[in-house]
């Protein structure tokens, strides 16, 4: 186990998604964390302990502005947003055949530009002088040396480029933060909302709850040093390869 002191201040986005609600309650529980600011499109998420809530869209470049203005100096970034389906439209292709240009541009948006922009104004206010994770759901669908099936053509590349940009901002950032952690993690299979459509056919044991991919993923944080920084890592700790 990590000997690594709980966060001070926490930044959550996502807050009200099934994994993002089960790391804010996870934090809020943990003795020594004085603010979380837990970040929702609606900025009703709430747990109890010292949560502050906040409406930002991770894909309104002004409102993320907004909100940074509004944090000190977070120890602990999480962005626990993302997009697999909408339940109508928008699925995981199957073939290339299937492809389109809107479903592209919505998964995208969602899965890597929003992580990007949320990178660009929260970084800069993450401390200089100790520990800071800047952490951000990928999946193991990203992996392209692990990628044995295809398919799932929007969704593997929106986690192959996230995981592009981690390891980007990870170089950039240990130039002024050498103590910065940038890391994706992949939570497993999770039963929330994103995942439900597509589990049916996942082993119960192998088929987590949030609140448990959420403890999982605390102690991954928690174990995570400036030497593995821009790699991703599982809910178990093991890194998933390029």
């Amino acid at each position: 186990m990590s000997a690594e002191p709980a966060p001070k201040e926490v930044v959550i986005l996502g807050a009200s998604g099934g994994i993002g609600d089960a790391l804010l309650r996870h934090y809020a529980a943990q003795p020594g964390v004085e603010a979380i600011h837990a970040v929702s499109r609606s900025g009703t998420a709430s747990a109890p302990g010292p949560v502050i809530s906040h409406k930002a869209e991770i894909t309104d470049e002004d409102s993320l502005a907004a909100l940074a203005a509004r944090v000190e100096a977070p120890d602990l970034v999480i962005v626990a947003t993302g997009i697999l389906s909408d339940g109508t439209a928008l699925r995981p292709e199957k073939s290339l055949k299937q492809q389109s240009l809107p479903a592209f541009e919505q998964v995208f948006a969602v899965n890597t530009f929003g992580p990007a922009l949320v990178a660009k104004h929260l970084l800069p206010r993450m401390p200089r002088d100790r520990r800071a994770v800047f952490a951000a759901l990928s999946a193991r669908v990203g992996s392209i040396s692990d990628n044995r099936l295809g398919g799932w053509h929007a969704y593997r590349a929106s986690k192959a480029a996230l995981n592009m940009l981690l390891r980007n901002y990870a170089i950039e950032m240990a130039r002024t933060h050498p103590q910065l952690i940038c890391a994706g993690l992949h939570p497993g299979t999770v039963d929330t909302d994103l995942s439900r459509p597509f589990s049916r056919a996942v082993p119960k044991e192998k088929l987590f709850t949030a609140d448990h991919a959420a403890s999982c993923l605390a102690q991954v944080i928690a174990d995570l040093h400036p030497g593995v920084s821009g790699q991703v890592f599982d809910w178990a700790g093991k890194v998933i390869p390029a």
